[in-house]
């Protein structure tokens, strides 16, 4: 005789023992000596009786359990064993919790960095990570279609973040390609979506190269009153033109003065090479007058907060601004693009060397191994004469403005060695 909700509520724990209530078809509910109520099902398969748990009620209700009775007898019908199946379902359900698209992400970015992708691309997949989790994060990434993901990137795409979104795309399109060869999904549902997004149209970072606003510009580093790591970088940054990433992480173990050369790790270059920057005199009186004020951290450019961290991505150019340049005019990273203009301009040097100067992968990978150890000759000699012409333009543009008597001095503006051996005795 069918249970009714009444009769369940209404029964008592035993003192002496458990016992169960019958409903039909093998479904009973067991009640212990604690009074807790629990549905269960009995069944025959292959042979042997088993018992399969279906909830605990209330939670589970009557009208619940019969339907997860019955779920139970067309497994049963169809040849397959219940206790089996919910054992399989609970190993599906864990496994899809594993594999969720932020898992899977978290676990290819890992895989980026032992690989030894540079720290600052990392920085930037964790944030766009970050940006999709809320729409897609804790879904298993083979039951993501490519209208949820479209809709995660639209969300992004509010506020005109276009580029941020096309980034977004594109790793997303590599975490489930990655997905798939790893036999955690069977199609990529980010791959098709860029028609759908508003395409970015890349904009180049502002850059000075007429040699006189240039001086003016060195000129104006000159005169600028910052925090010894904003002074010493925006001085040291035209005469190396290394990607702001670079010069703001730049240890002192990095430098050998003796041989005049900064050997950037692999880990923290954009092609993730080791790129060795030969050094100008003017580049080494820069680097020592900085020693002198950061002489107990192993960072060059710290953080004004804390001697452990760099200072922040973005210091240099808010710096820039502040003395009056806008975005449309300069950039930290802007001063690449001078050097590279004005180098080549100059007919001096092969662009070969240039190239290479300023860290960029030959197109022709085969090529690009043959120059590998090219070329550092002439980089030596064009390093001494970027920083000599750049002082001549910095100097150029004090005469320009009628500073004079203080030409000689603007000559000479920084601490040579034997100052600073004089002034930390």
């Amino acid at each position: 005789m069918a249970l009714t909700d009444a009769q369940i509520r209404g029964a008592k724990p035993k003192s002496d023992r458990a016992y169960k209530l019958y409903d039909e078809y093998g479904l009973f509910i067991h009640i212990s000596l604690s009074g807790a109520k629990l549905w269960r099902f009995r069944f025959q398969y292959a042979g042997k009786e088993k018992t399969l748990s279906l909830g605990a009620y209330p939670a589970i209700g009557v009208r619940e359990a019969r339907h997860n009775r019955d779920e139970a007898r067309r497994l049963l019908a169809a040849g397959k064993d219940p206790s089996a199946e919910r054992k399989r379902q609970k190993i599906a359900t864990s496994l899809a919790a594993r594999n969720t698209f932020e898992a899977v992400a978290e676990e290819l970015i890992d895989k980026n960095e032992k690989e030894g992708m540079a720290e600052v691309t990392l920085s930037k997949q964790r944030w766009i990570v970050s940006l999709l989790a809320p729409s897609i994060g804790d879904r298993p990434i083979s039951d993501l279609e490519p209208l949820e993901v479209l809709n995660a990137l639209k969300q992004i795409e509010k506020g005109a973040r276009y580029e941020t979104t096309q980034r977004a795309r594109s790793l997303a399109s590599r975490i489930f390609r990655y997905a798939i060869i790893t036999g955690r999904a069977r199609h990529n549902a980010a791959a098709d979506l860029g028609m759908a997004l508003i395409s970015h149209k890349p904009k180049h970072h502002a850059a000075i190269i007429d040699p006189d606003a240039l001086g003016a510009l060195l000129r104006a580093i000159e005169d600028f009153e910052a925090g010894t790591s904003v002074m010493f970088g925006l001085r040291l940054l035209p005469h190396v033109f290394v990607r702001p990433g670079e010069l703001r992480h730049a240890e002192w173990r990095e430098f050998d003065f003796e041989k005049a050369i900064w050997r950037i790790p692999a880990g923290r270059m954009k092609m993730r090479d080791e790129h060795v920057v030969p050094l100008s005199r003017q580049s080494i009186a820069i680097l020592q007058e900085a020693r002198y004020y950061h002489i107990n951290g192993p960072l060059v450019f710290p953080s004004v907060r804390t001697w452990m961290r760099p200072m922040s991505e973005n210091t240099l150019t808010a710096a820039l601004r502040r003395m009056g340049y806008s975005g449309d005019e300069m950039t930290a990273h802007g001063f690449r693009s001078t050097a590279s203009t004005l180098l080549n301009e100059s007919g001096l040097w092969s662009p070969d060397t240039i190239e290479r100067a300023l860290a960029h992968k030959d197109a022709n990978t085969v090529r690009g191994i043959y120059h590998r150890g090219t070329h550092w000759k002439e980089r030596v000699e064009m390093a001494q004469w970027w920083s000599d012409h750049l002082d001549e333009l910095r100097l150029t543009a004090g005469l320009k403005r009628g500073e004079g008597s203080n030409v000689a001095r603007q000559a000479t503006p920084f601490l040579t060695s034997s100052t600073l051996s004089g002034r930390q005795q």
